[in-house]
């Protein structure tokens, strides 16, 4: 059992990190004219491609669901991804980056208290204090100043923390009865089909076909910070409680400030440091063994 665990908190961890460089692809997509919208479509499409293509040579019955399941895929694919982007990108278009980055955070908030309620998961001191770290940091690695936010501002943030919450909560309920490229390929499914009608996709792939830079970005968002990430985050989340692994993706926005120093060299203060080590000791915290007794309490194998 600890050696199932140990390796889904590597595989939730390696899922922040391949989040945490988005910019480093998305970045480019944008400079050819591409939405944000559109950056989305592209992600969708590559990640249901790639995970359709690997369950027909892996297992063609991994396909097969039950109409009566379907409110979990549309959830994962209209909530957690469609709902989640939109809110996101308006966030950052109505307020600060790293504004909309705090408000985004707010979503281990959410599954704890969603997981408290659905899947009886215990939130204890541990959970709250990893909690408060983590957030603590994602404050000081983003660089939160004092502008105000608009009330419409805060409530599409929030709205896209809860987005982004609610991966872990139908994903764990989704696993009890598929497998993780089950849910993959729906989720993919249901948000590539809803986004295709908005996404300008002629004038998406012109662009692309354009600038051999940014198709090959697109194929790296596709892959390295979309398929990849998704597929260790819902392994992770068979042998890891939602609520932890929500915190560990906190680990998102370290790997995120790393790579605004390393690949476009932007400053790297105290309170950028500061926070960096705050997020390590929540991760830290978080995997810090339980007493014997707590353990057994849980169902956990000694």
């Amino acid at each position: 059992m600890k050696n199932r665990t140990g390796l889904s908190v590597a595989l939730i961890l390696t899922a922040a990190a391949g989040w945490g460089v988005i910019g480093v692809f998305s970045r480019p997509m944008n400079a050819v004219g591409l939405t944000s919208l559109q950056v989305t479509f592209v992600r969708s499409v590559i990640t249901l491609v790639g995970m359709g293509l690997l369950l027909l040579v892996r297992d063609r019955s991994l396909f097969r669901i039950r109409l009566r399941d379907g409110w979990m895929f549309l959830g994962t694919g209209l909530v957690s991804i469609i709902f989640f982007n939109v809110c996101y990108f308006t966030t950052i278009q109505m307020t600060t980056l790293a504004a909309a980055s705090i408000l985004l955070y707010t979503a281990p908030c959410f599954v704890m208290l969603m997981s408290a309620l659905f899947f009886k998961e215990r939130i204890t001191a541990q959970k709250l204090l990893a909690l408060v770290l983590a957030f603590g940091g994602c404050v000081l690695v983003s660089g939160l100043g004092t502008g105000q936010i608009s009330p419409q501002g805060l409530l599409t943030g929030i709205g896209a923390g809860f987005g982004y919450a609610t991966y872990s909560i139908f994903g764990k309920a989704a696993l009890r009865k598929y497998h993780t490229f089950t849910l993959i390929f729906y989720t993919f499914l249901v948000s590539t089909v809803c986004l295709a009608p908005f996404a300008h996709v002629g004038a998406g792939a012109a662009a692309l076909a354009g600038s051999g830079r940014a198709a090959l970005c697109a194929l790296g968002l596709g892959l390295v910070s979309t398929f990849m990430p998704y597929v260790c985050y819902t392994t992770g989340l068979e042998h890891v409680e939602a609520g932890k692994a929500s915190v560990l993706a906190f680990f998102e926005p370290l790997v995120a400030t790393v790579c605004g120093i390393l690949v476009f060299h932007e400053p790297l203060g105290l309170k950028n440091a500061l926070g960096i080590g705050l997020i390590f000791l929540a991760i830290v915290l978080l995997n810090v063994p339980v007493g014997k007794g707590k353990a057994l309490e849980k169902g956990e194998e000694p």
